[in-house]
């Protein structure tokens, strides 16, 4: 009796663990999928104000056109990005886009005095920087789920109910976000 009191014991606290753990991984999934959110957050905001800072250089610089259709582009492609992975590379087109732009803003004295680009320059660097924080948080937390994903004994129960290791949001060390946007005046 004693051996089926034992057995049962056993079979109760593996129940359990399998319960903590899987709890667990469900909390992280969870916190990764709210940072998620915040990027896209800042992203879109980031999204928002790139239109009326496009349209305070054309004022500006109305030959200018390739660049600000590229922007527009790139604008477009980070905006229909789904996986971390896509976003990453869309974003880093953006930024790239972005810098020519603020570099047509050099050639044009009385538009770096504008009162409009000074502003929306100041909203995208801010805007910048939360993305900074807002990819940490989420990395951060991508990376402790990974963590427990991949080691032992998380391994096997992540197997067991199909969790995946998730997607850092990395982007390359010449992006604006890594280097924000000098803003010069």
């Amino acid at each position: 009796m004693s051996t089926l009191y034992i057995v049962l014991g056993v079979i109760v606290a593996f129940v359990l663990y399998l319960i903590f753990k899987y709890n667990g991984f469900i909390n992280l999934k969870n916190r990764a999928s709210e940072a998620w959110s915040d990027i896209d957050v800042q992203l879109k905001r980031r999204y928002d104000l790139i239109p009326n800072l496009v349209n305070t250089v054309k004022g500006y610089a109305t030959h200018e056109a390739g660049t600000f259709e590229k922007v527009t582009e790139a604008r477009s492609k980070a905006m229909q990005a789904g996986t971390p992975g896509e976003k990453s590379a869309a974003e880093n087109e953006l930024s790239g886009t972005l810098k020519s732009l603020f570099a047509i803003s050099e050639a044009y004295p009385d538009l770096k005095a504008n009162t409009n680009f000074i502003e929306l320059q100041r909203e995208l660097s801010d805007t910048e920087n939360k993305i900074m924080a807002s990819r940490r948080f989420y990395n951060g937390n991508v990376r402790d789920f990974n963590t427990g994903v991949q080691m032992f004994p998380g391994n096997i129960i992540a197997s067991m109910f199909k969790f995946k290791a998730l997607e850092f949001f990395e982007l390359e060390a010449d992006s604006a976000e890594k280097n924000p946007v000098e803003v010069k005046f």
